[in-house]
């Protein structure tokens, strides 16, 4: 029998994005279990399908007998336009279920322009935007992710947000749901105090009142609920090695960006990179076991078929098991052909004996992160890498034989001139420098560096969360005073879209008053703006100006210390006042040495029994 969504899919690009069905995905029988979660991630299959946190909560919950985890994610236009038209509601991948008769959806905030797509998914759904306006007859909606440190301007859309690593919060979730069900859902407030009580990192933005002053900046964030805290503090997995691994994976159907087993060496990051919210919010650091990885490689390779493995981790080469989990997966990659990646490697600590041995099966490019084109901004930004560094390193890949090699750079950092954005071309023509200084019958024939700068936008929970952001004109202004400089054709630069970059730093430091802006520019049509194809400015402009917002006030005005920030009533462990202290280093080019040499005393310790870095002797070195 031929379904209406089977003659729909005969219509769409990708019809496998719908389908579900892969194998290693669960299915279950809806009829059996108390609770129905839809893990929600707001961007196309073959995004979501590649992000580690879903597979991870995806199995960890489905090992419940009373919970059906399910998969939700936003369907491309052409999908989305034949739903419209035959009447037909957002649905699950597995059961194909409409998620309005799901008990619960969770949400990712994995990047601030995936707020729109969340909006058009609720609509999508037939289910009101606004916590405010749904009854108990609609599922629960609560987000998590990074963009929950900050989730002011989507507040008013979400019932709760879960704050920090979600392992446990999530089946502590679960239990005090199904206990509410059971109650007979006497009223969503009622399940919301009892998650606020009860499960520690859960915000309800609901019991927060914000008031402001009349220049728009915050004049207090005040609970109006006693059973809620007066500071939600992050929740984070103590014992990292012994956190739920999911030991089997979902393989897509059709290529995903991300197609290989992934494995989390680690979480956190003891560098301290003062424009890096990652390296701020995952704090302190914490490593699992090679023994326990490499269990956990041979599991799922075994039971996904991949070609791949790739170590996923803030800072891979930082990972103390390292020489130890690599040894043991070239046993693994060699004999059975398998690559094997170390993403986020940093230059100043590059092995070419190690990336060798890694790369006998594939071959593949080197990405640097440099960040800056000058010492001095390097110091400024406490990135700890020296020029000697990077000449050193791709001096020995060369020699190597490797021939692609990338080198990332920001432009907008905070104190930058002219002469630090000249600084990023000499590099690559002192690279290629190296690359001719090496005898011809040693080197490999062809060379090819890219240099690619993002633009820096400003993050709350770090040291440079008080300065403004360059203007779209100044960007555009830096980005092709670089290109012109460029000394050889040789080299080719690249630079991200300004204009998105913009947009993000507008969310990433906004408020509650943002949250109709984005409701309205949906209703004009914006939806999956960080695809080039999608993404209108304009109408972003247009609905943020039409609600009486000014975007500068968020994206480029200089806040001062004393100023409240939409943020101020969560605590990520890193204390206001370390933060401050690094932004007054950055201010005169002090660098902070990373966690292994010396405590800086950021405050992170809280969550980790006084210790943020395992192997201290007394004196605080590595033993």
């Amino acid at each position: 029998m031929i379904t209406l969504k089977d003659k729909i899919l005969s219509r769409v690009m990708k019809p496998t994005r719908y389908t579900g069905g892969e194998m290693n995905a669960v299915t279950k029988d809806p009829s059996s279990v108390d609770i129905r979660f839809g893990f929600c991630f707001p961007d196309v299959y073959e995004v979501a399908m590649s992000h580690l946190g879903l597979k991870i909560i995806y199995h960890t919950l489905n090992t419940r007998e009373d919970t059906y985890c399910e998969r939700v994610f936003a369907p491309w236009e052409d999908m989305e336009q034949e739903m419209r038209n035959h009447g037909m509601r957002l649905f699950a991948l597995e059961s194909g279920d409409e998620v309005t008769r799901f008990d619960i959806l969770g949400f990712t905030l994995q990047y601030e322009l995936s707020y729109s797509n969340i909006v058009n998914m609720l609509d999508l759904a037939e289910i009101p935007v606004l916590a405010a306006e749904r009854g108990e007859e609609y599922p629960i909606i609560y987000g998590g992710g990074p963009c929950a440190y900050n989730a002011e301007p989507i507040a008013d859309i979400f019932d709760f947000f879960m704050l920090g690593e979600g392992e446990e919060q999530v089946h502590e979730t679960m239990e005090i749901l199904k206990a509410w069900k059971k109650d007979g859902k006497k009223s969503k407030k009622e399940l919301l105090e009892r998650l606020a009580e009860n499960v520690e990192g859960i915000y309800v933005p609901s019991f927060y009142d914000v008031d402001y002053n009349e220049d728009g900046t915050v004049k207090s964030i005040t609970r109006n609920n006693p059973h809620t805290p007066e500071k939600i503090r992050k929740r984070i997995m103590r014992d990292f090695d012994s956190t739920p691994a999911p030991d089997t994976i979902i393989v897509p159907f059709g290529e995903v960006i991300h197609d290989r087993v992934m494995l989390e060496v680690m979480r956190g990051c003891l560098r301290g990179c003062r424009f890096c919210q990652a390296g701020y919010i995952y704090r302190p650091l914490r490593e699992r076991k090679p023994e326990t990885l490499l269990g956990l490689a041979d599991s799922l390779l075994s039971c996904s078929g991949y070609d791949e493995i790739s170590l996923s981790s803030l800072s891979t080469s930082d990972f103390s098991g390292l020489p130890k989990l690599t040894e043991g997966l070239l046993k693994i990659t060699e004999e059975k052909k398998i690559g094997l990646s170390l993403p986020s490697l940093r230059i100043d600590n590059f092995s070419l004996e190690l990336m060798e041995r890694v790369q006998k099966v594939r071959k593949t490019g080197i990405t640097f992160a440099c960040e800056a084109g000058t010492q001095r901004l390097r110091d400024v930004i406490n990135k700890n890498v020296t020029e000697d560094d990077v000449l050193a390193s791709t001096n020995l890949l060369f020699r190597g034989g490797w021939t692609n090699v990338k080198l990332y750079f920001m432009i907008g950092l905070p104190t930058e001139t002219d002469e630090d954005l000249l600084g990023i071309p000499e590099i690559g023509k002192k690279i290629l420098d190296v690359y001719f200084a090496i005898p011809k019958e040693e080197r490999a024939k062809q060379i090819n560096i890219t240099m690619s700068a993002s633009s820096f936008v400003p993050k709350p929970f770090t040291a440079f969360q008080w300065f403004g952001m360059n203007s779209r004109e100044e960007l555009r202004r830096k980005q092709r005073f670089i290109k012109e400089n460029i000394p050889s054709k040789r080299l080719r630069f690249t630079y991200h879209d300004d204009s998105t970059s913009y947009l993000e730093g507008v969310f990433s430091r906004g408020d509650r008053r943002l949250c109709k802006a984005i409701i309205t520019a949906v209703k004009r049509g914006c939806k999956f703006d960080a695809w080039g194809e999608f993404f209108d400015f304009d109408k972003w402009m247009g609905a943020i100006y039409d609600c009486g917002l000014d975007p500068d006030f968020y994206a480029a005005r200089e806040r001062s210390y004393d100023e409240i920030l939409p943020w101020d009533h969560i605590d990520v462990g890193v204390t206001k006042k370390f933060l401050i202290a690094e932004n007054e280093r950055a201010k005169r080019g002090e660098t902070t040495p990373n966690c292994r040499l010396k405590c800086s005393g950021c405050g992170a310790a809280c969550f980790n029994a006084g210790v943020c870095v395992e192997k201290r002797d007394k004196e605080g070195a590595v033993e």
